[in-house]
């Protein structure tokens, strides 16, 4: 039972620095182009989150669930524990510096390294860790394609309406457009630790182990107030760099990275392949700026968002081996 408090106190942590580190990246244009307050996009975002996650199944969960043989028992126990406190050091780390990162790919990595600390390369299911290299592809390539074409085609499509016309609308259409974001967002991340969090739970004995998992809705809705929270106490920061340190765009790009990056995630989820929210709307508002012109870009800034998405993985692997050895010393 202690071990198996420690492991939801973690998912717990694991959701909170969610939403203070990543979830802001759903709202971080509509805040940027002053199109809602802070508080009124985290609000929207807590609402959209939560439908997401009812509305889309559970297929993300699953896949995450089963990329890495966990075994059962204390083993298992360890192995998630060692996975989420990962996501919270490296996560908490890459707040402090202000860059946005991926606690999708740090939760797999995560997940990963704690698995090869007890059964070695054995522990992949590689089959389901192929969804996630078909996700880094989706959410880097397929989110900077769909934000470029899609704003080229938004500006072709207006060019010839009037300015005043044209921000009135996008400023509605942002509020649709990061709605869909949201929703998307509590579709696959909120997916990914709410199926974390009823894994542990079947892990440790409170629920039975059945073919599929299933996440009770006092999960769906713990997890959402917890990100809600963590989006309301840290997410500006994170806000600030994708919304306004590394571009420089105008609502009708918002409503276009919007738009690009949730067809992009909602297509991947309704297919259960995890990816990133952070990938997925990071290069759809590159696409979206570089689609004016490759200037309105702060590649500098993007160069260090590239850079700490590439350290993800090997990081978080190695962090969630080193945790998982502590904690078996531990326990």
């Amino acid at each position: 039972m202690l071990a198996l408090t420690i492991v939801i106190l973690l998912v717990c942590a694991s959701v909170f620095v969610n939403g203070w580190t990543d979830a802001p990246n759903a709202i971080a244009t509509v805040v940027s182009t002053r199109v809602l307050s802070p508080k009124a996009a985290v609000l929207l975002a807590t609402v959209f989150n939560l439908v997401g996650v009812f509305l889309m199944g559970t297929a993300v969960a699953n896949t995450t669930a089963k990329i890495v043989e966990i075994g059962t028992g204390q083993d298992a126990l360890i192995t998630l524990a060692a996975a989420q406190l990962s996501i919270v050091i490296w996560a908490v780390s890459a707040w402090r510096y202000g860059i946005p990162t991926s606690e999708s790919h740090a939760l797999v990595a995560g997940l990963m390294g704690a698995g090869i600390s007890f059964k070695g390369l054995e522990a992949f299911n590689w089959n389901e860790f192929r969804k996630v290299l078909i996700g880094l592809v989706v959410a880097t390539v397929l989110g900077f394609i769909s934000g470029f074409f899609v704003t080229k085609g938004v500006t072709f499509l207006f060019k010839g309406v009037n300015r005043y016309k044209a921000n009135r609308f996008f400023s509605w259409g942002q509020v649709v457009s990061a709605s869909l974001m949201a929703l998307s967002h509590g579709a696959q991340d909120g997916q990914k630790f709410m199926g974390v969090f009823a894994l542990a739970l079947v892990v440790g004995g409170v629920y039975p182990q059945s073919e599929n998992l299933i996440i009770p809705i006092w999960i769906m809705i713990l997890c959402s107030a917890l990100m809600a929270i963590g989006t309301s106490i840290g997410g500006y920061k994170i806000i600030k760099t994708m919304g306004m340190d590394m571009v420089k765009i105008e609502k009708y790009q918002g409503f276009s990275a919007e738009i690009g990056a949730s067809a992009c995630m909602l297509g991947a989820t309704v297919l259960g392949i995890p990816l990133s929210t952070t990938n997925a709307k990071g290069s759809a508002i590159m696409g979206a700026a570089a689609a004016r012109r490759l200037s309105n870009v702060n590649w500098n800034v993007v160069k260090e968002m590239l850079i700490a998405w590439g350290l993800t993985f090997p990081a978080c692997m190695l962090l969630g081996y080193s945790m998982a050895k502590l904690f078996s010393f531990i326990f």
